[in-house]
C-alpha cells in the first residue's frame, strides 16, 4: 500500500468561508461530470479498512480528519488563524533547509508564448521556501512546486514528523516501499497515472481534489491520448511523473479527458488537512490543488 481541484480549478480558488461540502455541491452543480463523491468510511480501524477497502481493491476517503495527529501537521504549519493555511518556513528551515529536493518550476504564458513551459530540477530545501515567502507577499507568474520528493532524503527530524500510519504497515504485508511528499501553492497539478503499488494519499494541509479510474476505463482514457498523439499507450508510460505530461498537448488532452469530460464508472474525492484518500494498485488517478493557501500532501505504501 502506498503512502504518498470546481470552476474553481481554472483559477485554483475556493472561497475559504465554503466548507468542504458546500464546495462539494458547489462543484457538483457547475461542471460537467458524471464522477461520482467517493465513499467516506465511518470507522478508521485497520480491519475495517482491510475487509471494506484494502482487500476488495476498492477507494475509499478514510473517516475525515483521521490523520490530524501526525506531528507534520502542527509543527510544519502555522497554526490556522481564520486565514488560510500557510508553511512553518521557520521551522522547516531549521530541520532541513540544506536538504537538496526536486522542484517543478512552471511559467504560465506570455506575451511572446502560448505555450506553458515546465522544468524540473534539483535545489536546497531553502531556495523553495525563499520563493514561498515572495508568494505570500505577491502572486508570482512562476510557479515552484515540491512534487514526488522522497522523505528518507530529508533529515531525521522531519521524517520523523511523518511516522507510518498503522494501516499502512499493518493492512497489507507492510513493506513500505516508497514515502513522497508534495508543497506548493494551487493550482498544483498531477497528470493521469497509476502506480504499481497501493497507494494511501494523505492531505496535510490546504486542498486537493482527486479524480479516479478504474484500471480497465483509466487505460483506455489514457491510451486513446497517447494514440492521438502518435504514441504508445502502454502502461509503464504513465507510471512515472514524465515531463511530456506536464506540458504541451499531451498536458492539455489528459486534463481535457479527465476534468472536462463525465466518465461513468470515475470517481471523485475532495480532501482537506488531515484527510486520507486509500487508491488501489492500478487505478488511474489525477490530482489538483485547490483554494487559498498552501496545499501539501504524502503519499506513499507497501
Amino acid at each position: 500500500m502506498t503512502f504518498q481541484q470546481w470552476p474553481i480549478l481554472r483559477s485554483g480558488r475556493v472561497n475559504p468561508r465554503l466548507s468542504r461540502n458546500s464546495c462539494y455541491r458547489h462543484f457538483a452543480t457547475s461542471t460537467p461530470r458524471s464522477y461520482r463523491p467517493l465513499d467516506v468510511l465511518h470507522d478508521g480501524s485497520v480491519n475495517t479498512f482491510r475487509q471494506t477497502s484494502f482487500n476488495p481493491e476498492q477507494p475509499a476517503i478514510l473517516p475525515r480528519s483521521h490523520f490530524r495527529s501526525l506531528p507534520a501537521t502542527t509543527r510544519w504549519f502555522n497554526p490556522s488563524d481564520p486565514g488560510p493555511p500557510r508553511l512553518n518556513t521557520e521551522y522547516l528551515r531549521t530541520h532541513g533547509g540544506d536538504a537538496v529536493v526536486p522542484l517543478e518550476l512552471t511559467e504560465q504564458p506570455t506575451e511572446t508564448t502560448d505555450e506553458l513551459s515546465f522544468r524540473h530540477f534539483h535545489a536546497p530545501l531553502s531556495l523553495f521556501l525563499d520563493w514561498l515567502h515572495l508568494a505570500e507577499a505577491s502572486p508570482q507568474t512562476t510557479r515552484l512546486y515540491l512534487a514526488q520528493c522522497q522523505l528518507l532524503d530529508l533529515p531525521s527530524t522531519l521524517c520523523q514528523d511523518l511516522p507510518t500510519p498503522d494501516i499502512v504497515a499493518q493492512a497489507g504485508k507492510g513493506d513500505v516501499y516508497d514515502t513522497n511528499l508534495w508543497i506548493g501553492y494551487p493550482p498544483t497539478y498531477t497528470p493521469l497515472h497509476r502506480d504499481p503499488n497501493p497507494n494511501l494519499f494523505v492531505q496535510l494541509a490546504g486542498q486537493k481534489v482527486v479524480r479516479l479510474l478504474p484500471p480497465v476505463e483509466g487505460q483506455a482514457l489514457f491510451g486513446s491520448v497517447r494514440r492521438e498523439l502518435g504514441k504508445s499507450g502502454n502502461r509503464e508510460a504513465a507510471a512515472f511523473r514524465g515531463e511530456e505530461m506536464m506540458q504541451g498537448r499531451e498536458r492539455v488532452l489528459l486534463d481535457q479527458m479527465v476534468w472536462d469530460t463525465p466518465a461513468e464508472k470515475g470517481y471523485e474525492a475532495l480532501l482537506g488537512a488531515g484527510d486520507g484518500l486509500f487508491i488501489p494498485k492500478g487505478w488511474w488517478h489525477s490530482i489538483k490543488g485547490i483554494g487559498e493557501g498552501v496545499t501539501a500532501s504524502v503519499s506513499g505504501g507497501d
